[in-house]
């Protein structure tokens, strides 16, 4: 399922000078805009259909038509449309208000997350998972926090997984890497230079790359043979990464379950055998003192 107006929120920023009015238009007058034909809304834009036409195939739809019956299929599932910007931290804000509003922007991280995912794309990507000899994760900051999750979770499973804390070692990973593996990049900018030069040295020895970055043209996501996007719902001063490491940690959840369940009862039985006993103390009852050799 495609989203639109997330599209259109993000692409905003960078919309060329003729492009700008149209986008701008969209996302005031979302409501209206399937009503309008190409020729009406290029009027009321002050632009020319071909500026549509192009506009609509950057955000990723065949043309205006396909971009008008998604729009219209998108406002009947989110009649709230765009009303985000009012939910951005300012200083006066209460306790109660950060509560509310850092919820708010996880959830819709979430949400909007989810209609850009392209179950094709996801298909695609869960099979190079079960074809690829070794897994190879590259990430840096909180980035590398969700390529660990993704580590810990492969490996419970015993799917050949690499990931190091260290740049230089996961550049020279990327360096070894061959035509068996599969890295996934993970990188919210999508402009990270360390996971830039590795999947640049990937991509020299031919292994397939998935890229787990913001729906944005941004040079991972140029290089990568296939994007998991992410919508961009940080908040504007985006004192750290929040939102977005939800959203990504949801990606690779879903890539994660959608693997497991390829080969279910197999990886149940491995979920058993990996399973790590904990040690507990049954209610009521006192915990056992331990107590070094030769002492009381």
């Amino acid at each position: 399922m495609k989203s639109v107006l997330v599209r259109l929120q993000e692409y905003e920023g960078k919309a060329s000078g003729a492009e700008k009015g149209v986008v701008g238009f969209l996302l005031e007058h979302a409501d209206e805009v399937p009503q309008l034909n190409i020729h009406e809304l290029a009027e009321e834009t002050y632009s020319s259909a071909s500026t549509i036409i192009r506009l609509c195939r950057k955000l990723g739809f065949h043309g205006f038509r396909d971009f008008s019956k998604s729009l219209v299929y998108e406002l009947a599932l989110r009649k709230s449309s765009y009303d985000e910007r009012s939910k951005e931290i300012t200083k006066e804000d209460s306790l109660e208000e950060l509560v509310d509003k850092v919820t708010y922007k996880n959830i819709v991280s979430l949400e909007d997350t989810r209609k850009l995912i392209d179950l094709e794309v996801l298909q695609r990507c869960v099979n190079l998972i079960a074809e690829a000899k070794t897994i190879c994760l590259f990430g840096m900051g909180s980035s590398l926090l969700v390529a660990k999750d993704a580590y810990l979770k492969f490996l419970r499973i015993n799917k050949p997984c690499i990931i190091s804390e260290d740049w230089h070692a996961q550049y020279l990973q990327a360096k070894n890497m061959t035509r068996e593996d599969l890295a996934i990049a993970i990188s919210y900018s999508g402009m990270t230079e360390e996971v830039l030069r590795c999947v640049s040295a990937v991509k020299e020895n031919g292994a397939t790359v998935i890229a787990v970055t913001r729906f944005e043209e941004n040079p991972l996501a140029i290089i990568a043979d296939y994007n998991l996007s992410v919508a961009a719902t940080e908040f504007t001063f985006r004192s750290g990464a929040m939102s977005s490491r939800i959203a990504q940690l949801n990606i690779i959840d879903i890539l994660y379950t959608a693997y497991i369940n390829r080969a279910y009862e197999e990886n149940v039985m491995q979920f058993q055998r990996t399973h790590i006993e904990k040690p507990y103390v049954n209610e009521g009852a006192e915990p056992k003192e331990k107590t070094r050799k030769g002492r009381e």
